[in-house]
């Protein structure tokens, strides 16, 4: 399995499964210095940039560092490999992936996981297990598109960084910021919508967890819950003691990535809802829609720019 840091898998589990997992970093640049996750004190920098407004872009990695990867896995022995990534309407990583696995003389299916952050993740950890334990090609098929049915749910203090970042229009963003609005937005087809619009960060945090207990409820098996946040530690972790009795498993709480949270900004607090495998759910691959998502009174997003 290949993934990358959008995917947040902690950094202690990559290590344990070291022998079936890799993950390329996704750079981010500030001030036009390049920072790499896993390898810099990113973290810390970003921090310091989204406090005093300081350029900050984010890249895809490099096709030949997927290409090198895909050929060491070949050389170790591996006759088939999963590449599985943040959404292609929020990164060009998909299509760095893509072109790489035309070069090399093994099997790699490149999946467009449809989503980010622990949604991508957890798709990805359970299919690291499934292979180590010995799943077939449909089982792993299967396995890896459940990540673009996992939910993932968010709010942001303020819509500025996403518009800095090509997410919603400037309008829409000084809308919300005179009125007050604090959307409580979501990934949904691979793109970021407006899941319901609240007037205060109380109402919108009070939403978000209610949303996410009744995603959590309805899922016939149970579902797994994650939380991420970026420089508000406290606050994510009282997020989780309220989503604890609503998980399968403890709540993880992690950082958003620094690739994700250069665009979100410092305050964010984000849920994931992961579904767990119904047993009466028939085994078979899905590849999902990859329909549009109406985003309501936000201007449509694009991809976000990669210098």
């Amino acid at each position: 399995m290949v993934t990358d840091t959008a995917a947040a898998i902690p950094a202690a589990w990559a290590q344990e499964h070291a022998e079936y997992l890799r993950i390329l970093p996704l750079p981010v640049m500030i001030d036009g210095q390049i920072y790499t996750e896993g390898l810099d004190d990113v973290e810390t920098a970003l921090a310091l940039a989204l406090a005093t407004g300081a350029s900050v872009q984010t890249s895809r990695p490099a096709p030949g560092a997927f290409q090198r990867t895909y050929e060491s896995l070949a050389a170790a022995g591996f006759e088939r490999i999963y590449s599985l990534h943040l959404s292609k309407e929020l990164s060009g990583t998909v299509d760095a992936a893509s072109w790489a696995a035309e070069q090399v003389d093994v099997e790699v299916t490149v999946l467009d996981t449809r989503t980010v952050g622990l949604a991508q993740g957890l798709a990805v950890m359970e299919a690291v297990i499934a292979a180590e334990s010995g799943a077939t090609a449909q089982e792993l098929e299967h396995v890896v598109n459940r990540a673009q049915d996992h939910g993932l749910f968010f709010v942001v203090p303020s819509l500025e960084q996403l518009r800095k970042g090509g997410r919603i229009g400037a309008a829409a963003s000084v809308f919300g910021t005179l009125l007050a609005v604090k959307p409580l937005l979501a990934i949904e087809n691979g793109r970021i919508g407006v899941h319901e619009k609240v007037r205060t960060m109380p109402r919108a945090m009070s939403r978000l967890v209610e949303i996410s207990r009744e995603e959590a409820a309805a899922a016939p098996a149970g579902a797994r819950i994650a939380v991420h946040y970026f420089g508000n530690p406290d606050q994510a972790h009282e997020l989780c003691a309220e989503l604890e009795s609503s998980s399968i498993g403890d709540v993880l709480c992690e950082p958003l990535p620094t690739v994700l949270a250069a665009h979100a900004g410092a305050g964010v607090l984000a849920v994931v809802i992961a579904a767990l495998p119904d047993p009466d759910e028939p085994q078979e691959p899905d590849t999902g829609s990859e329909a549009a998502n109406d985003t309501d009174d936000l201007e449509e997003p694009g991809p976000i720019q990669h210098d």
